[in-house]
């Protein structure tokens, strides 16, 4: 899919795209390719002259290739995004270059975006700018944005998990833990602990990024302090998530810990049974090697008086464990 974007009157503008011709009706400061077929890079290098390398969007590229600079002024840069779905968390690779020296743009150029699937950072950007006039000037600022978009967006992430483990730790601090119970919040605070894993090496990546910014003096100066400021955004998140996991640490003890009580309660139960039992066990081994014939040839009463022996037997070591509270 290939998404073209314009200003118009300080307005992010789509237009829609279907041959090799649309695209010279356009000066477009972004552009936007999500999956995009053999054509539609043919197009762009046609008319841009913008090779889009064959490893753009691959996973295992070296972390010191994702950030640098060709010969010609293009600016070449590998982030991860965040995708927050409550089944299947996980980063996007977005591959962006961007033209500087663009013949159409000299002083906005053209972004170049490419990725395999919808990212919700670019919508909500999209959105802003086509509601708040003025808020994009070029495509180095549209750049920016979607950068400070992903730091927003991980902090909105980062509050769902404060509310998710909000709700674990009512659960958990309730004192009623059984083991249905401790699975559902186990399994609950895994999926918290990985997506604010995600987080955290979302921001890192972003960090990145914008700091490879700001050191390639691409920026003019109100840029430049946007871009400080997208850094200290980031890094009061940092703290956030370390925080955290030392709350998700807390909460998988805590819940380890409920569960090794529910397990000593079943281990209790056997240790008294087995402890009740050995009285009866030796009032029988007595009672069957003592007797020279079989009891019940010798005493019609033999085999009813044992049983009683042995029932008196059980019963003191159970009002032991009662008094102590250890049927509890």
């Amino acid at each position: 899919m290939l998404n073209i974007f314009t200003l118009t009157n300080g307005r992010l503008v789509q237009g829609e795209i279907d041959s090799l011709e649309d695209l010279a009706r356009f000066q477009p400061i972004w552009v936007d390719l999500e999956s995009p077929t053999l054509e539609e890079k043919r197009w762009i290098k046609q008319h841009y002259g913008l090779s889009i390398p064959e490893d753009a969007m691959d996973e295992d590229i070296e972390e010191s290739a994702r950030f640098y600079e060709e010969d010609n002024g293009e600016l070449h840069i590998r982030s991860d995004f965040l995708i927050d779905d409550d089944d299947d968390p996980r980063s996007v690779r977005v591959a962006f270059i961007l033209n500087q020296h663009n013949a159409e743009l000299k002083s906005r150029g053209v972004l170049f975006s490419i990725h395999d699937e919808d990212v919700p950072v670019f919508r909500l950007l999209r959105m802003r700018a086509r509601r708040a006039p003025g808020l994009l000037e070029d495509a180095k600022e549209v750049l920016l944005k979607l950068f400070d978009a992903d730091a927003e967006y991980s902090a909105d992430t980062l509050e769902r998990i404060y509310d998710a483990l909000e709700k674990v730790s009512t659960q958990v601090l309730s004192g009623e833990v059984d083991d249905a119970r401790a699975s559902d919040v186990l399994s609950a605070i895994a999926r918290q602990e990985d997506m604010n894993s995600r987080i955290r090496r979302n921001v890192m990546d972003t960090r990145r990024a914008v700091s490879f910014m700001m050191r390639s003096k691409m920026l003019n100066a109100e840029q430049f302090e946007e871009a400080r400021q997208i850094l200290r955004d980031i890094e009061s998140l940092d703290s956030h998530t370390a925080f955290l996991f030392e709350k998700i640490n807390f909460l998988m003890d805590a819940t380890v810990g409920f569960i090794n009580i529910n397990q000593n309660k079943i281990i209790r139960i056997f240790s008294v049974a087995s402890v009740a039992l050995l009285p009866p066990t030796l009032v029988a081994s007595a009672y069957g090697m003592n007797f020279k014939f079989m009891p019940e040839l010798e005493w019609t009463l033999g085999y009813p008086f044992a049983l009683l022996l042995m029932a008196a037997s059980a019963v003191g070591p159970m009002l032991y464990f009662r008094k102590r509270g250890w049927l509890k």
